[in-house]
């Protein structure tokens, strides 16, 4: 029995440093970076306000969590390019470090691969995976509207 834990634990563990290499790779080879001029170069050209162009890039790196497939992944790879665009677009840095942040704990649970725990509650099979999705999207409405 406890070789099982042992085993299952270095699985968890290697999963989490794959994940990691690979949000490193999307920075090494450019991913990331060309994202982030992208979307300098969109939202910019909008000529909104701070506040409003701050609004779209928490909407971006909220949902963007739908590409990643966990939170580790995702905030690795993209929390310091939003942060970095929102500062450019003249988001105070402090401000949109604690907004970026309080997202990348609100998100977890919009999906049942969002966080290391979710597949695990997805797989008791308490909830079928339309609800969760569904139910994911009515929370992340609401805690933005928050």
């Amino acid at each position: 029995m406890i070789i099982k834990i042992l085993a299952a634990l270095l699985a968890v563990i290697l999963e989490a440093f794959e994940l990691i290499a690979i949000a490193g790779y999307l920075n090494k080879y450019g991913l990331i970076s060309w994202f982030s001029q992208t979307v300098v170069k969109v939202v910019g050209g909008l000529g909104l306000s701070w506040q409003m162009s701050f609004g779209i890039l928490v909407l971006l790196y909220f949902y963007s969590h739908y590409f990643f497939a966990n939170g580790a992944a995702h905030i690795g790879a993209m929390f310091t390019a939003f942060l970095s665009v929102a500062t450019a677009l003249g988001t105070p840095s402090y401000l949109g470090a604690l907004v970026l942040s309080f997202l990348s704990n609100l998100m977890g649970g919009i999906t049942h691969y969002g966080i290391g725990s979710a597949p695990v509650f997805y797989g008791a099979g308490y909830v079928p995976l339309a609800k969760w999705w569904g139910y994911g999207f009515l929370i992340l409405v609401v805690n933005i509207i928050i």
